[in-house]
């Protein structure tokens, strides 16, 4: 009989969370039941055709059907500095601090594999975006966490975060060579001004640490807030790096375009890894994606104007449904805590119910790490028509919740 041989990496990665919410959904509608479904980033919208017809232009040239560079072409990559200039006038240079990833999530993954080894130390604050966190597990080092604390108009507690970032980097065994920051902030939505950024660089440089800056949601800011970039700040570059990716901005969540630039070690560092192990994205996509950063950008105004109405439609009728929420200042989502009947189920039983009972399918704040329970993350995905059912769907369900509660009493 065969000894069954054990892949012992994948032990230190725990059933996914949202893997639950996803096998109810899939039943669901197996059974032709109509699920609102607010659980995933995934834009809902069409790509911008100017871009679409950029691919199509670059897919009729035999030539843009080989393999391509994997650290990107060049005219994404210059395309890539100049956006960063134009937007912080920051200075790149498109051979050395800028790499072309297969989405910003690959491209961290691949950074992570490329600049940490087993036993080194990360510190990633939780909530989190479960990769940023688990990229580290995955290559056997460690991550050191930290809860976010953050106001009510969730703006980030900078005293609180860098007495905890101090705490961690002094206790912590070995000394963390990483930090991971994400503003605007997924799941929480917490944003973040330039200051914090000149702290966190000064706190780099004098206790020798790398800063990885995910600003994946810089575009979709509201109200007049504008999201910073690290580089903004003099000499961010001696110990930072920053991704980003077109997936929100310009609905191309499935072509995979995502970039890292910034510091030169650990971009040459991702940029070798690229090199063993991919052969850079299908041409005409990055020729489409170099149109969509140098181009007109109204497409991607009007595509955060649309997630900024499908907020205030969402806040207004669940609010009127008995859950109240506030909006936040970017990203597509709202982070908001369980409705105060609901508090007793914690967040991955109340978004299992709100599913099989409401039809309303969102993010159970557990699944970001253990400081989310009693949070969930609702992805606004689904026109206004549709939230508004969804709202009339809660108002029903919380009701039930509601009499269960008297019927307890």
């Amino acid at each position: 009989m065969f000894d069954e041989i054990q892949f012992d990496k994948m032990k230190r990665l725990p059933k996914y969370v949202f893997a639950v919410i996803n096998e109810i959904k899939l039943q669901m509608r197996q059974n032709n039941e109509d699920v609102i479904d607010f659980s995933m980033g995934n834009p809902d919208g069409p790509t911008p055709q100017h871009i679409i017809d950029k691919l199509c232009e670059a897919a009729q040239k035999p030539k843009n059907h080989g393999y391509s560079a994997s650290k990107g072409i060049y005219k994404l990559r210059l395309a890539i500095c100049n956006w960063y200039k134009r937007r912080y006038g920051v200075d790149l240079d498109p051979d050395n601090e800028a790499c072309v990833t297969l989405g910003s999530k690959e491209g961290y993954v691949h950074l992570v594999q490329a600049i940490s080894s087993f036993g080194d130390n990360a510190i990633v604050s939780e909530p989190m975006y479960p990769i940023h966190y688990y990229a580290f597990i995955i290559v056997g080092a460690n991550v050191t966490k930290f809860a976010l604390k953050y106001n009510e108009n969730r703006e980030l507690d900078e005293d609180a975060y860098f007495r905890d970032l101090e705490h961690a980097l002094k206790e912590a065994l070995p000394k963390p060579k990483f930090i991971t920051v994400n503003f605007p902030h997924n799941p929480t939505t917490v944003t973040v001004g330039q200051g914090f950024y000149e702290r966190l660089v000064a706190l780099a440089k004098r206790e020798r640490f790398y800063i990885i800056s995910d600003i994946a949601y810089a575009d979709l800011s509201f109200d007049g807030y504008k999201t910073p970039s690290i580089f903004e700040v003099p000499g961010a570059k001696d110990v930072a790096v920053e991704s980003f990716t077109l997936s929100k901005s310009y609905n191309m969540a499935g072509w995979r375009v995502g970039f890292v630039v910034g510091n030169a070690k650990m971009i040459a560092a991702l940029q070798k890894i690229k090199s063993w192990v991919d052969y850079g994205m299908y041409t005409p996509m990055q020729v489409a994606a170099t149109i969509a950063l140098n181009e007109d950008q109204t497409c991607v105004a009007e595509i955060r104007d649309r997630y900024s109405a499908r907020m205030d439609v969402l806040i207004k009728s669940f609010g009127d449904a008995g859950w109240e929420m506030q909006k936040p200042k970017a990203t597509m989502f709202i982070w908001t805590q369980i409705p105060e009947v609901a508090r007793h189920l914690g967040s991955l039983e109340f978004s299992k119910r709100l599913l099989k009972e409401a039809k309303v399918a969102v993010s159970p704040g557990v699944g970001f790490g253990e400081s989310g329970e009693n949070y969930v993350r609702i992805a606004l995905i689904e026109n206004e028509k549709r939230i508004r059912q969804a709202a009339r769907n809660v108002k029903q369900f919380l009701k039930t919740l509601e009499n269960e509660k008297k019927a307890c009493e």
